[in-house]
């Protein structure tokens, strides 16, 4: 357990100095957030995820103290990890493990980060809906980010325990998965909207606490006459937040599919959350050029959620991990290279 905390520990203390970093420099200045930028951080985040990847690949064995064959095959028993390895030789044994906790690891990563694309349209909407000047966009996107990792936290460690108490819940995520990627390609055409209003989070807010309609340049909260109010800017914050948990209980599953290692699955969405935020900014102006990404997305939880439902045949029929990443890869450039290649055709 201790290689355990100090990996977790580790990754926590560098993800709490990376964001308090990006806080400090960013934040402070109340600017929006070029183009040059957005793609800086953006590489700067991919760099890191991948070079986290890396860690895993050489090293991942320290992350259950794995060093012989019995604390090998436990861990691979309670993981689920679809592994042969070899009696005679303990090295090469360890050495596919970490290669297994690495294709897991980059799998759930890039599954999170497409998924990531469809929070990027509603996050849009959002800002929009509740009329949130752009320069105040990367101050809301960091600390619900912050908001995330803590919720998504809890989430993945309780969907951990539950998957091992009760196996068969596996099954019921995947129809859930199935069912959300049917009703996603079912409604790919449909313009969402957003009443702030009416929002169930803004009714909640505005019933038990004292809301001002009015933003105070960038700040969560105004005081007038010693009384605090809540600012648009912070309702937004709210409802990103909420929406995320929304999110979470699709995308979180869906990496379940891929790992049943905790661990993996936390880093594999945190790296990929984190990426979000700069991704907002590369996207921004160019997510509705992209029209056959949600078309491509309901696909990906489809064949996500079938693969839950088929996982034992499937091991059997000798699908391995890397098989579901060339087949996730394979639907996101399918996607993106349709709509470049067959725009949108504009409304007259």
């Amino acid at each position: 357990m201790s290689h355990e905390l100090l990996f977790f520990g580790g990754f926590i203390i560098f993800i709490v100095l990376m964001l308090a970093i990006d806080l400090g420099l960013f934040s402070k200045s109340d600017k929006p957030v070029s183009f040059k930028a957005a793609a800086i951080m953006s590489a700067v985040w991919v760099f890191f995820a991948l070079a986290f990847g890396l860690v895993l690949y050489i090293w991942g064995n320290e992350l259950h103290n794995v060093h012989d064959f019995a604390r090998l095959k436990e861990i691979i028993a309670k993981h689920y990890h679809n592994i042969r390895i070899n009696e005679n030789d303990l090295a090469a044994s360890i050495q596919l493990y970490n290669k297994t906790l690495s294709i897991e690891y980059l799998t759930g990563y890039v599954v999170e980060y497409a998924l990531s694309v469809d929070n990027i349209f509603v996050m849009v909407l959002l800002f929009s809906s509740f009329g949130i000047p752009e320069k105040y966009y990367h101050k809301v996107l960091v600390w619900g980010i912050i908001g995330a990792i803590i919720l998504r936290c809890i989430f993945i460690f309780v969907g951990a325990a539950l998957i091992a108490k009760f196996g068969w819940i596996l099954y019921v995520f995947g129809a859930f998965l199935v069912y959300t990627g049917i009703n996603m390609y079912m409604n790919r055409n449909k313009e969402e909207e957003v009443d702030p209003q009416n929002h169930p989070v803004v009714k909640f807010a505005s019933k038990y606490f004292k809301v001002t309609p009015r933003l105070d340049g960038g700040r969560f909260f105004h005081i007038e006459n010693g009384v605090r109010y809540m600012t648009p800017l912070f309702l937004v914050l709210l409802v990103i937040e909420f929406t995320d948990l929304i999110f979470a209980v699709d995308s979180i599953p869906a990496i379940f599919s891929v790992t049943k290692d905790p661990y993996i699955v936390f880093f594999s969405n945190i790296f990929a959350v984190l990426g979000l935020r700069s991704m907002f900014f590369l996207l921004v102006n160019i997510i509705d050029k992209f029209h056959y990404l949600k078309v491509g997305l309901a696909f990906l939880l489809i064949f996500i959620g079938a693969k839950m439902l088929l996982h034992s045949w499937l091991e059997e029929f000798g699908f391995q991990t890397v098989h579901s990443l060339i087949i996730i890869i394979s639907i996101l450039v399918i996607s993106i290279v349709a709509s470049l290649v067959f725009p949108k055709k504009e409304k007259v």
